[in-house]
């Protein structure tokens, strides 16, 4: 812990030389903005511009040129981005003595496409009323990982409603339309880090997982659906009907699960504030990544609250978010996925992040208390406990390194579970985007 310590304050110090920048990845090019402009203090936490221009479903142009026609709208180019991660992480597993594996127990780096992300990004403006973004992964095995195609009309003065089509290998439902930074959906949290990539479940997510609610429940499933949704300067509502195919099936969706998201946004003493809720409901085909003997029906039941404050304290930027996420068990039908035990699983998370020098430096924290919903060694819910910490410094606008470290404790985290897959994890990171 001591280590973690220093090395965030080293981090800190160094961020003091750096440069000044802009970052073009593929909506900065059709806007002609910096990142910053969408971005609170870093990417991928949207601002208030960035909210809008996301509700307007990627339609916005700058100095970028189009081609314009009858009832045609485009920009001249297509527009698209790269966003690879590379880094090093550790943890307290039992490492492998004999070096033949990527152990985390051991340390071990990875690159862009060898355990760390390597993804093409291709989007931007359909027409004046619809847009499309897709992510494409370019590990082996490459492959559409996520797209859709927000159509968002005007229906009456600062109103727009309309439809999203999505599908996502692992987004979840809320991947349609959602932009609070609360990890309501896993994109949008203060940690770009979702966990130990070399590690198996209940690895792989520590970090995203000790900062969201909804994330530790497991809502970031496989989902192709069709969001309803309203919006406004004031909030949304999101009324999904999906199901769990994904993109890799490649297969129809039958869109049975349904999930429903009504988000307000206001002005609370000068911060730019937001509170939500969320409910998942209904059953539909998992269909085991596209393997006919894995497919089975689960309910996807579920119910989460957020809330976030964005704004200035004592000169720097901060943020602060909550999430509270519940999965009940079900017994009479299909399990629910997100929930696999015999007692309710719930979370409740609170995070911070300051920029301690503006738009270059943040530190940030969060704080997990959850109970797993499975038996512990007396028969109650097993709780589920963590603490994280992080820290950021832009090298420029579009490339970000990151310290994260998180530790984990409670019932689930055994002697012989830590053992396993390590109840203490530190990550440091580099994300380039372009």
């Amino acid at each position: 812990m001591k280590k973690v310590v220093l090395t965030l304050a080293g981090v800190m110090a160094a961020a003091a030389f750096a440069p000044e920048a802009s970052a073009l990845p593929v909506f900065a090019r059709q806007t002609g903005m910096a990142c910053s402009a969408c971005h609170f203090q870093h990417f991928p936490l949207l601002n208030s511009f960035g909210r809008a221009f996301k509700s307007a479903g990627f339609t916005m142009m700058g100095a970028q040129a189009k081609v314009e026609g009858d009832r045609l709208s485009i920009p001249a180019e297509l527009n698209m981005a790269m966003l690879t991660s590379l880094g090093y992480v550790k943890d307290n597993s039992t490492p492998d003595a004999t070096g033949a594996t990527k152990n985390a127990g051991n340390g071990a780096f990875y690159l862009p496409g060898v355990a760390g992300e390597a993804s093409l990004f291709v989007g931007g403006r359909v027409s004046d009323f619809a847009g499309f973004l897709s992510e494409i992964t370019l590990a082996p095995g490459a492959a559409i990982d996520s797209a859709k195609l927000p159509i968002l009309p005007e229906v009456a003065d600062g109103i727009r409603a309309g439809l999203v089509p999505f599908a996502t290998n692992g987004q979840g439902a809320s991947y349609g339309f959602e932009y609070l930074n609360t990890g309501a959906n896993a994109i949008h949290s203060i940690t770009n880090t979702v966990g130990n990539p070399l590690g198996a479940a209940p690895g792989g997510s520590e970090f995203i997982n000790a900062v969201s609610a909804q994330q530790y429940i497991g809502t970031a499933t496989a989902a192709d659906g069709i969001a309803l949704v309203v919006n406004s300067d004031h909030g949304f509502i999101n009324l999904t009907k999906y199901d769990m195919t994904g993109i890799a099936a490649g297969q129809g969706a039958g869109v049975t699960s349904t999930y429903a998201r009504v988000a307000a946004v206001f002005d609370l003493a000068g911060w730019d504030s937001a509170i939500g809720v969320q409910n998942w409901s209904g059953s539909s085909l998992n269909d085991g990544g596209g393997v006919a003997a894995a497919a089975i029906m689960q309910s996807t039941k579920a119910t989460a609250i957020d809330g976030q404050m964005q704004g200035d304290l004592g000169g720097m930027p901060t943020g602060f978010y909550f999430s509270y996420a519940t999965a009940p068990v079900v017994t009479n039908g299909a399990a629910n996925i997100f929930n696999a035990g015999t007692m309710t699983k719930s979370s409740f998370n609170i995070d911070a992040e300051i920029g301690v020098i503006p738009e270059v430096a943040t530190v940030g924290a969060a704080i997990r208390r959850a109970n797993a919903g499975i038996a512990n060694a007396s028969g109650g819910n097993a709780s589920d406990n963590a603490i994280y910490l992080t820290a950021t410094y832009k090298i420029q606008q579009n490339m970000l390194a990151r310290l994260s470290y998180v530790t984990q404790s409670g019932d689930v985290w055994t002697a012989a579970a830590t053992g396993a897959t390590g109840s203490k994890t530190t990550a440091i990171n580099l994300y380039t985007l372009f």
